[in-house]
């Protein structure tokens, strides 16, 4: 479990596709002797379980594998070398929760249509699966590469956001382009309203 809360921006340091899983390791700016095997990252959104870490050329790094389930469901067969990673961990008993109950459990991929500046800070619009828009709601919740986010407006068949210079600073939203293609979590109460109602994307 996650708060959408981004705490740092990682790189992608090496991405290698076996008879099986994809293996990816991570560079962070996380201290490398506070990651912990078997533990949960969520990266870009994903929730993926750490198998390896250490330290090379000064700089910390972990790994996670990748099943076909979560490269089918996830942005990550886009990712390449020095691909920016939002990366969060799990959420500790006690900790502030800064955004919305996150998952970890991507459910769709989406993509950069428009970009505007407003002020300061940036609106970008994602063009969505049309099966997940009924569940994304003007001033509800959504996590977009694992940032908790309002949306701001809501049409048929795209979403938009505000990003403020902090997020464009401190997270991979500063390197999107129209055509970037991010993770989106729903919130989750709309999955159990749909479950109850009978609706599902799946």
């Amino acid at each position: 479990m996650f708060t959408g809360t981004i705490k740092d921006v990682g790189e992608v340091k090496s991405i290698t596709k076996g008879s099986g899983d994809t293996s990816v390791e991570i560079f962070t700016s996380f201290d490398a002797t506070d990651i912990e095997i078997g533990s949960v990252m969520s990266c870009s959104g994903a929730g993926l379980t750490i198998v390896r870490h250490g330290i090379s050329g000064g700089r910390s790094w972990f790994a996670v594998d990748a099943s076909k389930e979560t490269m089918d469901r996830t942005s990550i067969p886009t990712w390449t070398k020095g691909t920016k990673v939002n990366l969060e961990h799990s959420l500790r008993m006690g900790e502030e929760i800064g955004g919305h109950i996150v998952t970890g459990h991507v459910d769709g991929i989406i993509e950069v249509a428009d970009i505007k500046n407003v002020g300061d800070s940036i609106v970008f619009s994602f063009k969505a699966p049309k099966m997940l828009m009924p569940y994304i709601a003007v001033k509800g919740c959504v996590a977009i590469d694992g940032l908790s986010l309002t949306v701001n407006a809501a049409q048929k068949d795209t979403f938009s956001v505000n990003i403020t210079p902090h997020m464009q600073r401190t997270t991979n939203f500063s390197i999107m382009h129209i055509g970037y293609k991010a993770n989106l979590e729903i919130d989750i109460l709309a999955r159990y309203i749909a479950r109850i109602f009978g609706k599902s994307w799946e």
